[in-house]
């Protein structure tokens, strides 16, 4: 049995193949006139077409434009596809002014462009469409009685994944549940509905899952998955309480090659190198205004644990009293944190205290985007009281990051707990284009006064 998953991504590579090799003709045509037909056929037209399109379907798969599981939202879609037509005017950019004859000539790459831009956003909303025709919907069954199967099948109604509808769940049988009614109830679901999917959220595995059944799914072509990657879909996080060590394992994700780590790290040294050129002016008023504001230095120094435990130092500025831990030692802040200064308030909630981090980006201490760096003394203490914590020290800490830009600032064990979940979540699916969404989130967070405490 061919797999619809396979069929859906091959019709989105196809159709978009051809929307960019016909936005660029219809380019070449608008522009040239007659004088297309010599540059198409005389001039390698159709080779540069070809170019462009590999170079277009090249910068949506490297912003995981055909991973469905990499995408969380609607917006989240639209601002990667819109990142697609603006990488790539920079590239032919530089093509223009290295070598002009490898383009169509007198601009018609511009208009290309721009007729590319609106076809894509046309497409992928026609795509969406399209895969709800019943020969290409996927019908899935959830196998599982607890909250958690019933917060999958409440995710899935409420943030329908295109082409997926829900045949049925255990929770719809009557009578007790046991290894054999959950067994018969499955195989007549598949029966009489036609199941392509099973996602496996059971609370306790042991006594009730029919593993010889769902054995004979797997071989007669139906997809078993267990429940952990959809509700991480739709939530956006990874639940830690929950989740099995073998998971992480053998789960996809968690990549990291080496021209992506080269390019995020590129990324991250040139992002911090302009944003403290363009801080330079701002600086000698914010130490002006934190001496002014109360007694002590201008910046503070602390201790943080970063990729694979490394223990480095980060300066920022001083926000709170000097004095601030002298009774009671390292402490979360809180709400209305009475040790924050006045002058203190304004650059957490603008983020400006930040700047002096920027210096451990481009050290190497830290990337631009990743889990924020914490404490010795909260790191031992956490690790001890959330499961799968260390985990996040596989990578560098962030100025920015997922667990920042989804939820508020920590001050308890719960929410770095709820933090870690994002974590694992922006590890687990880490790419430039996420990095780039976190980017862009962070400033909107910045410029709405959603800052830090």
């Amino acid at each position: 049995m061919i797999r619809l998953f396979n069929v859906r991504t091959l019709i989105l590579l196809i159709g978009e193949a051809l929307i960019v090799w016909t936005s660029f003709l219809l380019g070449a045509w608008l522009v040239l006139g007659e004088d297309s037909y010599i540059a198409l056929n005389y001039e390698g037209g159709y080779l540069k077409l070809f170019a462009v399109t590999a170079l277009v379907l090249l910068c949506s798969h490297w912003l995981d434009l055909y991973d469905s599981a990499r995408l969380n939202t609607k917006s989240e879609l639209y601002f990667r596809l819109l990142l697609v037509p603006g990488l790539l005017a920079f590239i032919l950019a530089a093509v223009a002014y290295v070598r002009p004859s490898y383009l169509l000539g007198r601009n018609s790459s511009e208009i290309g462009l721009l007729i590319l831009t609106f076809a894509l956003f046309g497409w992928r909303i026609g795509f969406s469409w399209l895969v709800q025709l019943p020969f290409l919907v996927e019908r899935v069954y959830v196998l599982g009685t607890g909250d958690r199967a019933q917060r999958l099948v409440q995710g899935l109604r409420q943030n329908p994944e295109p082409g997926v509808e829900i045949a049925s769940w255990t929770g719809k049988m009557e009578g007790a549940v046991t290894r054999e009614s959950v067994a018969a109830h499955l195989m007549e679901i598949v029966r009489t509905q036609k199941v392509h999917r099973v996602i496996v959220a059971m609370p306790d595995r042991r006594g009730t899952i029919p593993m010889e059944e769902l054995l004979d799914l797997r071989l007669h072509g139906v997809k078993i998955e267990e429940a952990t990657s959809w509700l991480e879909k739709i939530s956006g996080k990874i639940e830690v309480d929950d989740l099995y060590p073998s998971w992480l394992v053998y789960g996809q994700g968690f990549r990291r090659s080496t021209a992506f780590m080269m390019v995020r790290r590129a990324l991250s040294f040139l992002i911090s190198l302009i944003g403290l050129i363009l801080a330079l002016p701002s600086l000698p008023f914010i130490m002006l205004a934190i001496r002014l504001d109360s007694k002590g230095p201008v910046f503070y120094t602390q201790d943080r644990v970063g990729k694979n435990g490394h223990v480095f130092k980060i300066r920022k500025f001083r926000t709170m009293r000097q004095d601030a831990e002298a009774a009671n030692g390292p402490q979360w802040a809180g709400n209305h944190d009475p040790r924050v200064t006045r002058i203190g308030k304004f650059l957490r909630a603008s983020r400006l205290d930040e700047i002096p981090q920027l210096w451990c980006v481009l050290k190497g201490d830290m990337a631009f985007v990743g889990p924020r760096p914490e404490r010795p003394e909260f790191i031992d203490m956490l690790s001890k009281e959330i499961r799968y914590y260390g985990v996040r020290h596989m990578v560098r800490p962030g100025l920015t990051g997922w667990a920042q830009v989804k939820y508020k600032y920590g001050s308890t064990v719960a929410d770095a707990r709820e933090k870690l979940q994002y974590d694992l979540f922006y590890i687990k699916n880490a790419s430039i284009g996420l990095d780039l969404l976190i980017m862009f989130q962070t400033v909107k967070t910045v410029l709405l006064g959603r800052g830090a405490q």
